[in-house]
């Protein structure tokens, strides 16, 4: 199998994003490693004796996907036995002339400690943490979306992501067993409204993924899942609540939709 390295003198998330996105669109099966940090030029001797053994032991040559500001240990990385790709090298000089400007590289800049956005994201996750599956319904005037839908469609993930990537205050609301005959807005969720988005899911996937939970129960019956799933759904459309089938979709992919269908603002950079 061949190998694919993420490597960078910072988190190594952008190398890490770029090279999947890349390597998705072909049909081959790669083994994958991440190495952030490789601040120092022994360390990147290492990372490159890593490689080498790699490509000696398999006979190919490991895919390398970087993002380094500092040129020593670039420059180590960039002589190893791998086929390399530098993301930032590509992009650098067309900015600069559009800009008028010379780049200043720094590491860790991209993720800083330090950036306004940092704030914004903790904040989100304990918000996310304290109003998660209907806990805390009295502090729904600071959410900037509430994700309501059957239990297991994929809210409190979705919710996270939304809260850790983005800086969004998202709470999530689960309509229950108990709530099915007859499903309505509870009074505090109608005043808040505007800021509801549904999740269904289809019925056999949602049974499938309570019985990993609860097997041979009835929160887990093809009947009960059915039956959660068609009137939540008949819900959304009478109170006109935008909403989102999460069945094929990845916490990502769902996270991205609901931005787009929202338009909220994200505090990412």
């Amino acid at each position: 199998m061949r190998a694919a390295f993420y490597i960078s003198d910072g988190t190594a998330i952008t190398s890490e994003v770029f090279g999947h996105a890349l390597l998705s669109l072909f049909p081959v099966e790669f083994e994958h490693f991440t190495i952030p940090f490789v601040e120092t030029a022994e360390k990147a001797q290492q990372v490159k004796q890593q490689i080498n053994q790699t490509y000696k032991k398999s006979g190919l040559k490991p895919f390398v996907f970087h993002t380094f500001v500092n040129p020593e240990t670039r420059q180590i990385i960039d002589s190893c036995d791998g086929v390399i790709y530098n993301f930032l090298e590509h992009f650098i000089s067309p900015v600069e002339q559009q800009l008028g400007i010379g780049a200043k590289p720094k590491a860790h800049r991209t993720h800083s400690i330090h950036e306004n956005s940092y704030d914004y994201r903790i904040d989100a996750v304990n918000f996310a943490l304290a109003n998660d599956d209907g806990t805390r319904v009295t502090d729904y005037e600071h959410a900037d979306i509430i994700l309501v839908g059957v239990s297991r469609s994929g809210k409190t993930p979705s919710c996270l992501y939304l809260a850790l990537q983005y800086g969004i205050k998202a709470a999530n609301y689960p309509f229950t067993e108990d709530d099915i005959d007859e499903l309505r807005l509870p009074e505090f969720l109608q005043k808040h409204k505007h800021k509801l988005f549904g999740l269904t899911i289809d019925a056999d996937r949602l049974t499938d993924i309570r019985n990993g939970r609860m097997a041979n129960s009835k929160y887990s019956s093809a009947r009960q899942c059915r039956l959660e799933v068609r009137e939540v759904e008949k819900l959304y459309k009478r109170e006109k609540i935008p909403y989102l089938n999460t069945t094929k979709f990845s916490v990502e992919e769902i996270s991205a939709k609901i931005l787009s269908d929202t338009g909220l603002q994200r505090y990412k950079y």
